[in-house]
């Protein structure tokens, strides 16, 4: 009886409009639902805590990258002035080429004349060897007629050995000259090769180390990627943990309600009873008798019954059961698929298909995300359970943030926005709140 009256008092209190079925708001208590959203604040906490950490890691990442990117202004700068001493000794070694040119032009010319002076040097070797060489010049010297004739020939005779010993001298300042010139110009040419052999090892250095801060730098605009695309992750998590904190309140608040409109009810059928019991007590006094019979006969005649309570009339609210949010053939099951657990189910269907509400409940999250593309998430409690269900992939919403809605109504039109390909419904169903690893998440078909 007690039972009863508590069920007909709750449809009274909150009607259609409920996102209760009668099975919670008889099992759940506004300390229990409390209890939940301080454990949703918890984790909302914890959730802007780890986006604090990963926007200070994404800080430092983004500073390793401009301590990397001076690096690398610096190396190519060095890398300038290594190309332009590697042009400045091609120059050199270009000019150096032309000079050496130039020289064995002047060598030719030197090797022609040292030739020339030893076929002349030849020549008079030979002369000395045939007419006796310096006794031939002293017979011609006294061999002169008289002394003019003496001086004169012995100026000849002199100036010819004069200029034999010219011609050995000047041939070997010539031999030395050209050796001199030759070694010179080698070993510049040498040397310059041996800085271009240096430098262009610099150079070489310099692009693997140009190679290797690049490779860094793609690792690290890579990490920053990961950690921005795990923040937003993050920031969705507490989005939807605000959109179910918002959720619990609204329970509460329904909770409360209800509560207050069974006490008022509970009052309003004390009072009604205790003006019964009145009614009964005036009547049974007006109506006594003097004989004990009429007293007990008027008694039974007029003695008036309690009206009985209205039936409870139908809830509209849901059984507490899921429904197929959807029509269409379930093209993904849950769990393993492709090498990764897939989360949640797959419904598939062409043309305009209505989504609908798998349970009563209210709208947690209503939004657009790159991954599920157009997503609704609904936070439901059924039998003293908290569930969250997931709608993904939509072409277009029909429920907003804080809404509530019934089971069967429909709340969006199945689409291929967000990561998808293909027209399809992406479902979860977590037993408990969502949250990015997806560690509530359980087989929807389990629950139609």
């Amino acid at each position: 009886m007690k039972k009863s009256f508590i069920a007909l008092n709750m449809a009274v209190a909150i009607g259609a409009g409920s996102m209760f079925s009668a099975g919670y708001a008889s099992a759940e208590s506004i300390s229990e639902l409390k209890k939940k959203e301080s454990q949703i604040e918890e984790n909302r906490s914890k959730v802007h805590s780890n986006i604090k950490d990963a926007e200070k890691s994404i800080d430092k990442v983004k500073g390793k990258q401009a301590d990397l990117a001076l690096q690398l202004q610096k190396l190519e700068k060095q890398m300038k002035e290594t190309e332009n001493k590697i042009n400045e000794l091609n120059t050199k070694i270009t000019k150096t080429k032309e000079q050496i040119e130039e020289l064995k032009k002047e060598i030719k010319v030197l090797e022609d004349k040292i030739e020339k002076r030893n076929e002349l040097l030849k020549e008079r070797a030979r002369s000395y060897q045939v007419t006796g060489g310096n006794k031939n010049y002293l017979e011609v010297v006294l061999g002169a007629s008289d002394f003019g004739e003496f001086v004169e020939r012995l100026s000849a005779v002199s100036a010819i050995m004069d200029a034999d010993q010219d011609l050995i001298a000047e041939q070997e300042r010539d031999k030395k000259e050209l050796e001199e010139k030759k070694t010179s110009v080698e070993k510049k040419l040498s040397d310059l090769e041996s800085m271009m052999a240096e430098v262009k090892k610099m150079k070489a250095k310099q692009e693997q180390q140009k190679k290797e801060k690049n490779q860094l730098m793609k690792q690290l605009k890579k990490e920053q990627k990961h950690l921005e695309k795990e923040k937003i992750g993050m920031e969705e998590e507490a989005d939807i943990l605000a959109g179910q904190e918002a959720a619990i309140k609204k329970a509460i608040a329904q909770e409360q309600a209800r509560q207050a409109e069974i006490a008022r009810q509970k009052q309003a059928e004390k009072k009604r009873q205790d003006e019964l019991a009145k009614q009964r007590a005036a009547e049974a006094k007006k109506q006594s008798a003097p004989s004990t019979s009429s007293s007990k006969s008027s008694g039974s005649s007029s003695s008036v019954s309690a009206p009985k309570a209205a039936p409870a009339p139908a809830s509209s609210g849901s059984s507490g059961s899921f429904m197929k949010p959807s029509a269409g053939y379930y093209s993904s099951g849950y769990g393993g698929r492709w090498g990764k657990n897939h989360n949640g189910i797959d419904i598939a269907a062409s043309g305009n298909v209505p989504i609908v509400a798998a349970a009563d409940g209210v709208v947690s999250r209503s939004y657009f995300s790159s991954s599920y593309g157009n997503a609704i998430f609904i936070t439901h409690y059924i039998n003293g359970k908290q569930y969250t269900t997931v709608y993904a992939h939509l072409s277009s919403r029909m429920a907003s943030n804080g809404q509530t809605v019934k089971k069967g109504q429909q709340i969006g039109v199945m689409g291929n926005t967000g990561n998808s390909f293909g027209q399809h419904l992406h479902f979860e169903l977590h037993e408990g709140p969502w949250n990015i690893s997806k560690s509530n998440a359980v087989d929807p078909r389990k629950y139609f």
